[in-house]
């Protein structure tokens, strides 16, 4: 595959390589596939023909992509898997069940995590120039 320029336009071509009658390596295109300013989906017929005229199967589909939204994961769902990452979900070990069966490692959990997240809005605060940093 190549790509040549004439004028103002651009193709694209199928080229190969061969040797003259002296032993040196020559190209030449094979055929010009399209002009790159009209490539759209007309590019995967031409690929679905090369595969079948050298017996290969077509082009799967696209698949079709779907994104979730960030701010439904978030800081919760970030901090909750760093807080397994590093072991932290161990302290259930630590601190047994109380008759009042309160649950202290997800209490020391929540603590931990909006102390982190009131850090971060207060450095996103002073980054946005809402206020300075302590000792700035």
């Amino acid at each position: 595959m190549k790509i040549t320029t004439s004028g103002r336009r651009r193709y694209f071509q199928l080229a190969e390589s061969y040797r003259d009658g002296a032993g040196r390596v020559k190209k030449r295109t094979v055929a010009t596939l399209a002009r790159l300013d009209q490539l759209d989906s007309g590019l995967d017929s031409v690929i679905n023909g090369l595969l079948k005229a050298i017996g290969r199967g077509l082009l799967p589909e696209a698949p079709t992509v779907s994104f979730a939204s960030a701010r439904a994961l978030g800081d919760v769902w970030t901090l909750t898997k760093l807080w397994k990452s590093l072991g932290f979900s161990e302290l259930r070990r630590v601190f047994p069940r109380t008759r009042d069966t309160i649950d202290v490692e997800t209490l020391v959990r929540i603590m931990v995590f909006n102390l982190v997240r009131s850090g971060f809005e207060a450095l996103c605060a002073a980054l946005a120039g809402d206020r300075g940093l302590a000792g700035a």
